[in-house]
């Protein structure tokens, strides 16, 4: 498995880091496979390899292994946003304002008076 170059790459704003993999996608002309089943169909296929990190681990024992294997769960990470990321923009979704209405409306639904400290359901706070 190849790994990720480090860390010290300059930081890229959200619409660079979009035409980087609109450039990627499109210098393999794969876009005519990433439409919207496929690409939600990746993102849980990536998911699954990001999960697979930890079946098995009590969470104490996640955590430690989180730490020593960061570079190869970094790789997952990067491959469900990446998926994510290209579903959005080719959906017409603002992947930023759709994150920001979400959190507006987690936090309706999970109240800090009722909520912290608990991972009870909204429906049950």
């Amino acid at each position: 498995m190849e790994t990720l170059p480090p860390e010290s790459s300059p930081v890229l704003s959200y619409q660079q880091l979009l035409e980087k993999i609109r450039l990627f996608r499109d210098e393999r002309d794969w876009m005519q496979f990433h439409n919207p089943k496929n690409l939600a169909c990746s993102i849980a296929i990536e998911a699954a390899e990001l999960l697979e990190h930890f079946q098995w681990k009590t969470p104490e024992e996640s955590t430690d292994y989180a730490k020593k294997s960061s570079a190869e769960i970094s790789e997952e990470i990067a491959d469900v946003a990446i998926y994510l990321i290209e579903l959005a923009d080719n959906l017409g979704i603002d992947l930023i304002a759709a994150v920001d209405r979400k959190l507006s409306i987690n936090e309706t639904k999970y109240p800090v008076e009722k909520a912290k400290g608990t991972s009870t359901k909204y429906t049950r706070l």
